[in-house]
């Protein structure tokens, strides 16, 4: 297992020129060029525009490069800048605690503390930010050997909050920022290949080139009989308009194997449809599913299947900040049903992961920012435990 080394100035400048004579000589012998300013140099190093050794001695430190992830995650990875006081909208806030996130991130983090594997793919800025991340996905251990560096774009930042009314109020800088402008032949079709989830959001359907890469992952992924998991984590700021957002989630919806909406993302998805009526929440089946989800928050989740539906109950807790608990949840039921072998026709087994889901999703509402507040098993078996004494 390769570790980052800390160097002197020397010893940079040293390893810097190495770096450059072993890059020469092997772009002399085979070179891959997928960009003016990104270069190929082996599987598990990728430098944006310039040489940056940085970046390859970052990822040479993947610890789960020799094991296939089970899970894939696609999309977004940024920083979210979260108040340090609850309650107040984003201007009054006196100051903000720096956190990682990006919902299909999150969702590989979560996995991997809860003792699954998992694996992001997608694309950062080469710049502090970017590095802190894929440094934030390591510690965690996600694979990331699929994340790009990009030299002229930023990484993505969000500023968050949740108001005092309940309302979660988003500001992105995104200009465009790195995580949009990944492109096909930047994707690491091996590892998607060898999951045996393929998981994303909407977010990447914004904008091209990251649509068409959205689009090209899929069709690698459903080729190669890998089931479908999509969270769409509705954000309308990013979007042009309402009316976008809905054609472009639903855009992609008939391909999804298993879907978790929020009720909120019921009502818009349905053009204000009661999110509380079965009926409703139906209108967004489509014959090739095999399990739709819908969160409500601290009151649980609904699941539907072609056999049969109900409703699991959340457990009690005092939130501070609800960012991330739907990535938790998605974390939670996705690791178990990898566990149980996707036991999607057995009801038992389905909610006893749909419990563990809603514990791991009201457990992330208990601390700020969403990668720090995610839980490992013990913490939730532990509140599982508690709740039925």
């Amino acid at each position: 297992m390769q570790q980052a080394i800390l160097l002197s100035p020397n010893s940079r400048l040293l390893l810097l020129k190495k770096s450059l004579i072993d890059l020469r000589s092997f772009t002399h012998k085979k070179t891959s060029l997928s960009r003016a300013n990104t270069l190929a140099v082996s599987p598990r190093i990728s430098f944006s525009g310039k040489a940056s050794w940085i970046s390859s001695l970052n990822i040479m430190g993947s610890e789960n490069y020799f094991a296939n992830s089970t899970v894939v995650c696609f999309g977004e990875l940024l920083v979210d800048f979260v108040p340090t006081v609850g309650g107040l909208a984003l201007a009054d806030a006196p100051a903000f605690k720096k956190a990682p996130g990006g919902a299909p991130a999150n969702v590989a983090v979560g996995i991997c503390k809860l003792g699954g594997t998992a694996a992001f793919v997608g694309k950062v800025g080469e710049d502090e930010f970017g590095l802190m991340l894929v440094n934030v996905l390591k510690t965690n251990k996600v694979e990331v050997k699929g994340v790009r560096f990009d030299a002229d774009a930023r990484t993505a930042l969000a500023f968050v909050t949740l108001k005092a009314d309940g309302e979660r109020e988003f500001m992105f800088y995104r200009n465009p920022s790195a995580d949009m402008v990944m492109r096909p032949e930047e994707l690491d079709v091996e590892l998607i290949k060898h999951a045996k989830v393929f998981h994303f959001g909407s977010i990447s359907l914004i904008a091209e080139p990251t649509k068409s890469t959205h689009m090209a992952a899929m069709k690698i992924a459903k080729d190669a009989g890998i089931l479908l998991s999509y969270d769409p984590n509705l954000r309308l700021p990013l979007w042009s308009s309402p009316e976008a957002a809905r054609e472009g989630i639903m855009s992609i919806w008939n391909q999804a194997d298993i879907i978790k909406v929020s009720d909120e993302e019921v009502n818009f998805l349905t053009n204000g449809g009661d999110e509380t009526l079965d009926d409703v929440v139906l209108e967004l089946w489509h014959p090739g599913l095999k399990l739709l989800v819908v969160t409500d928050g601290p009151e649980g989740c609904r699941y539907y299947t072609p056999e049969f539906h109900g409703k699991v109950e959340s457990f009690k807790v005092h939130p501070v900040d609800t960012t991330g608990a739907g990535d938790a949840f998605m974390a939670g039921l996705l690791s178990k049903l990898v566990d149980n072998d996707f036991g999607l026709h057995h009801e038992g087994k389905l909610r006893d992961a749909l419990q563990f889901a809603n514990g791991c999703g009201a457990i992330t509402t208990t601390e700020r920012g969403a990668i720090p507040a995610l839980p490992d098993t013990e913490t939730v078996l532990r509140l599982m435990s508690k709740e039925s004494m």
